[in-house]
């Protein structure tokens, strides 16, 4: 049956009403909800002095985060998408605009950086999953670049490096499980070898976790103390596992003390609204009050990636500090100061100007060259065909941060060509809609399930519902102005890391393949 875009639009916003409760949680549905932004997507500012996590929506995980006098920077691991480490920017810790990618070279699958400013020069140390594991340095003079290349700094099966400087000006690079490296005075190698250098504090033989893991150092200095937070417990796993532990050294040389309060962060329940909560950086407020930005996952939506969260801290008369802010699931009083930026980006995009190519799209795992795939022309994407399938296509993605949304697109291929719409997490699991000229082709788990007829040619209109990981597909020969529902739906709650691996999330995108170009034009994305 064809209905109107108005009305296949009023359906889905009705039918996006019914929020995830878990079977005896009804509480959960009282929640405080978010304010909206660009595109309807949630934001975390009120607008009445307090936010709601999470700080930034969708998959940003492990946080590293940089005060550089009234602005703050943040990035976070980027795995394999490219242009990657994308650079966002605040003035007041909780509205958050994208600038630019720092990394456009494709080195790997990027995890957990350090993001540090040293002599007025910017560093970024990016560790990267490959076998063996490597670290690799960028620098620039301003926060937007240009970036260097890459200098690899030989540290096989070592990841998530944390620059520290130490009180006799000496840098050093702290890595996972209590190691560390001295670094040279321009930051750009390494000196003498690797050192242990603190064993971290043990949680309880019967608590339900990943697994030890010691990962994510931090280090801050504060007053007379240098503070280690680490993550230990796992990252993902079961919600409980992934935790906040500190220590603390009047030295950078150590020795090492525990804090008594271990572990400060930890999902205890998987009734909380976050869950696998850890990797946590200090910084300080534009008001001189002091925060916390770590990850982690929303209960229930594994498929969103981990989450930014902000937590405020307290410090304690015996030198030590804690988290306030709880489960996290209910509105938090802002800092003062600071001026606030506009909060995230339109998803959505007409094509009029050049692709936003890291700050909004990325390739995924793409080929040196793959950004000449794509121009931008009389108000449309060109995107050169790519492989024979979403999995060989290097597909364009971006990252929905919403537990419901909708997007939709004019798609016209060349003969021989195919293109759609997906949502995608990884090469072999992924699922969408696509077309050749007188064929759709359905994705699902990662394979082709079928291939009825098309009734439209080579050019429709296509839109992709996920609502609450209940996907449905409606396609358009008309522009959008009718719109038939296509007869296949999925379920994509199962599309995540706990069953896959990766750490990735379940992303919206677009693909090419086969021959040819394909155009997209009049992408519209809307959170429901």
């Amino acid at each position: 049956m064809a209905i109107s875009r108005r009305e296949a639009f009023a359906v889905a916003l009705a039918g996006s009403a019914a929020a995830f409760v878990r079977p005896g949680e009804a509480a959960a549905a009282t929640l405080p909800d978010w304010k909206r932004g660009f595109d309807n997507q949630r934001i975390a500012d009120l607008g009445n002095g307090t936010f709601l996590n999470p700080l930034i929506a969708g998959d940003h995980p492990d946080p590293s985060i940089l005060k550089d006098g009234s602005d703050y920077y943040m990035t976070f691991s980027s795995f394999d998408s490219y242009p990657g480490l994308t650079i966002w920017h605040s003035r007041d810790l909780v509205n958050w605009e994208p600038r630019k990618a720092a990394l456009t070279k494709n080195i790997g699958s990027v995890w957990a950086v350090s993001l540090e400013k040293h002599d007025g020069r910017y560093f970024l140390y990016i560790p990267v999953k490959a076998k063996p594991n490597a670290i690799f340095v960028i620098w620039a003079d301003h926060i937007d670049g240009p970036w260097s290349e890459p200098v690899d700094l030989r540290l096989p099966n070592h990841i998530d490096p944390c620059h520290a400087v130490g009180e006799d000006g000496s840098r050093w690079l702290f890595l996972s499980g209590g190691d560390r490296i001295r670094l040279s005075a321009d930051g750009l190698s390494t000196v003498g070898e690797v050192e242990h250098v603190y064993d971290p504090w043990r949680y309880p033989d019967d608590w339900d976790v990943e697994g030890f893991s010691p990962e994510g150092p931090k280090i801050h200095r504060h007053g007379e103390w240098f503070y280690m937070i680490t993550a230990v417990g796992g990252t993902a796993g079961p919600p409980t596992g992934h935790m906040v532990i500190a220590a603390r050294s009047r030295s950078i040389h150590g020795p090492w003390e525990q804090c008594p309060a271990n572990p400060l962060v930890r999902t205890t329940s998987v009734a909380e609204k976050w869950w696998s909560r850890g990797h946590a950086s200090l910084v300080e407020g534009p008001d001189g009050g002091w925060w916390s930005v770590y990850h982690g996952f929303e209960n229930g939506y594994w498929t969103l990636g981990r989450q930014a969260l902000l937590d405020p801290i307290e410090w304690t008369r015996d030198g030590w500090f804690r988290m306030k802010g709880g489960d996290l699931s209910q509105p938090i009083r802002k800092p003062k100061g600071g001026s606030a930026l506009p909060h995230g980006q339109p998803l959505s995009d007409n094509f009029g100007k050049p692709l936003l190519l890291g700050s909004k799209w990325n390739f995924f795992k793409p080929v040196p060259d793959e950004a000449r795939r794509q121009r931008v022309e009389d108000e449309a994407l060109v995107l050169k065909a790519s492989g024979i399938a979403p999995s060989s296509s290097s597909p364009l993605l971006l990252i929905a941060g919403d537990q419901a949304y909708q997007f939709e697109c004019d798609v016209e291929i060349a003969p021989g060509g195919t293109a759609g719409l997906l949502l995608f997490y990884d090469e072999k699991l992924y699922c969408g809609l696509g077309f050749d000229e007188k064929r759709f082709v359905t994705h699902q788990y990662g394979i082709e399930r079928g291939r009825p007829a098309n009734p439209y040619g080579r050019r429709m209109r296509m839109r992709v519902t996920n609502n609450r990981h209940i996907i449905s597909f409606h396609t358009s020969g008309d522009g959008g102005e009718t719109w038939k529902r296509f007869d296949r739906g999925m379920e994509v709650s199962g599309y995540h890391h706990n069953v896959r691996g990766g750490f990735l999330m379940l992303r919206p995108g677009l693909y090419s393949a086969g021959e040819g170009e394909a155009r997209f034009r009049d992408f519209r994305f809307r959170a429901l």
